[in-house]
């Protein structure tokens, strides 16, 4: 797939959009001087790109990446932090915490494409992501109570979600880090690729989400996402509620033809 548009957000971020049509958006951290440490500046322009994203009907799959060699991010810029006055960090919070959520909303499939190191916020990024892609290279982990604070991306919620409580609660306590092996085995990371592969299979997959109904992607994202954490029952209304938002919808008539025609569907989108 080939940039057909590029748009930078502030000096760190960039969205290309891949493909004919541009179905596939890459969302790229682009901070290499500092292996992609999340400033200010850098939370602040990935919260923008996250809503441009989010408002943008034509996106179907977003892949994150890094253009830094030897780390996808390496979380908190913590010289940066170290310089704030405890005022100052109150009101940073609100910023660090929107570019978080920001990626964690995103309402189309969002895949990570994992090299290098992911510690700390950089692997709360990836943790916000529904696939998790890493290359051999991969370290990752949540080391943030070596510096005495506690995962504040999401970290603590989203982490048990993947791999149970007692786990994570095994590996934010002792802030140690895995290598790429490890973090497949435990579940930390979802597909493990050859070193230097992560970015082009990651998109290949993004690639093969977008040729799916941008309608049921969306609504299947989001039952999935509301059913966690509900009993069985709870769940299947999500489940409900988000297959009525598509059954009678353009995607699902024209999904319909298309299969009955043995042809390839032309989304609506609507």
């Amino acid at each position: 797939m080939g940039v057909t548009s590029e748009q930078r957000f502030g000096e760190f971020v960039v969205v290309r959009r891949h493909g004919d049509q541009g179905h596939v958006a890459e969302l790229v951290l682009d901070r290499p001087a500092a292996m992609n440490a999340v400033s200010t500046a850098m939370a602040r322009a990935l919260a923008e790109a996250c809503a441009a994203l989010g408002a943008d009907p034509g996106v179907r799959a977003t892949v994150l990446t890094s253009t830094h060699e030897r780390a996808f991010c390496v979380g908190a810029d913590l010289k940066e932090r170290n310089s704030l006055t405890d005022a100052e960090l109150v009101r940073q919070r609100p910023t660090a915490r929107a570019a978080y959520t920001g990626v964690l909303e995103l309402p189309m499939p969002v895949v990570a494409a994992v090299h290098g190191y992911a510690l700390g916020g950089g692997f709360e990024l990836a943790l916000a992501c529904d696939v998790i892609v890493a290359d051999r290279t991969a370290v990752v982990g949540l080391p943030e109570v070596s510096v005495g604070v506690i995962p504040g991306g999401g970290g603590t919620q989203l982490l048990p979600r993947r791999v149970g409580a007692a786990r994570a609660a095994e590996l934010v306590f002792t802030a140690r880090r895995l290598e790429a092996a490890e973090a497949r085995e435990l579940g930390l990371v979802d597909e493990l690729v050859e070193a230097g592969r992560d970015r082009e299979e990651a998109l290949a997959l993004g690639g093969r989400i977008a040729a799916n109904s941008p309608v049921g992607l969306r609504a299947a994202k989001r039952a999935l996402r509301l059913g966690q954490g509900l009993d069985l029952r709870a769940g299947l209304e999500v489940e409900d509620a988000a297959w009525r938002s598509v059954a009678f919808s353009g995607d699902r008539a024209e999904g319909v033809a298309a299969f009955n025609e043995k042809r390839k569907p032309d989304w609506p989108g609507e």
